[in-house]
């Protein structure tokens, strides 16, 4: 059996040695202007949405009908939130993101839709007040944390979970700053955070005390009162901490 030299270079080949040069200088430049491209969408959510404070970002499905409990659920509690002073930002599409931004639109405050170009979604709701549309998830998911002042999640699918646990994952590393994140149907929500509490917090996957980073709460006036009771003493503006800390999103 030959041995090897753990102090030897590896062979890592590039582009250029496993397809044609001019192949090879198609896909740097294709994959240059995506870059481009993600950029400017940071570039034109940051002047849409710089100066929408406070604001929370409510989650859901896309596939709840109008009418539901769930969809009308969410009508009421974005009515209230903009009403008492808050934007909502939601993704901009059918079911709960449209409740989300229908509720926000029929009250005081702004209703934002951060759209997604998908192949087999419908185009963005009529109830947004600032509308912007993303094709790309990335620079999308960043404005969702960077410019909430909390997180409301609905019963939603895949979605909604990578939203909830990205954001929980931002304030448990403390790269983001720690905001309300609030689960909305305990009949819905109980089931999964039994899971955590006995399989990740459990197993030691998860601190203790992390999971105290959600609420669950089923009515919307309540949801409204338990964002306030949390900024009562800091305020909603982010401290300069707070924006340091945001750079690195």
């Amino acid at each position: 059996m030959s041995s090897t030299n753990p102090d030897a270079p590896k062979y890592v080949p590039q582009l250029r040695s496993i397809t044609s040069p001019e192949r090879s200088t198609s896909l740097k430049a294709r994959e240059s202007w995506h870059v481009l491209g993600i950029v400017a969408e940071f570039v034109e959510a940051t002047e849409k949405l710089a100066d929408i404070r406070p604001a929370v970002s409510i989650f859901g499905s896309a596939r709840t009908k109008p009418g539901t409990e769930w969809y009308e659920t969410t009508v009421n509690l974005a009515r209230l939130l903009s009403d008492a002073g808050f934007a909502v930002l939601s993704g901009g599409g059918p079911g709960i993101m449209e409740a989300a931004n229908k509720g926000a639109f029929e009250g005081k405050s702004a209703s934002v839709g951060l759209n997604i170009q998908l192949p087999f979604e419908s185009s963005g709701n009529e109830y947004q007040n600032v509308s912007i549309s993303f094709r790309h998830f990335f620079p999308r998911k960043v404005a969702f944390a960077k410019y909430a002042s909390a997180f409301v999640a609905m019963p939603g699918g895949f979605g909604t979970l990578d939203e909830l646990t990205e954001v929980l994952t931002l304030i448990q590393t403390k790269m983001g700053r720690k905001i309300p994140v609030i689960l909305v149907g305990s009949a819905f929500w109980s089931g999964l955070i039994q899971w955590m509490r006995d399989q990740l917090e459990g197993n030691g996957l998860i601190s203790a005390g992390d999971l105290d980073l959600i609420q669950i709460i089923d009515e919307p006036q309540k949801v409204v009162d338990a964002i306030f009771d949390f900024y009562e003493s800091r305020g909603f503006s982010p401290t300069q901490a707070d924006r340091e800390r945001m750079l690195y999103l």
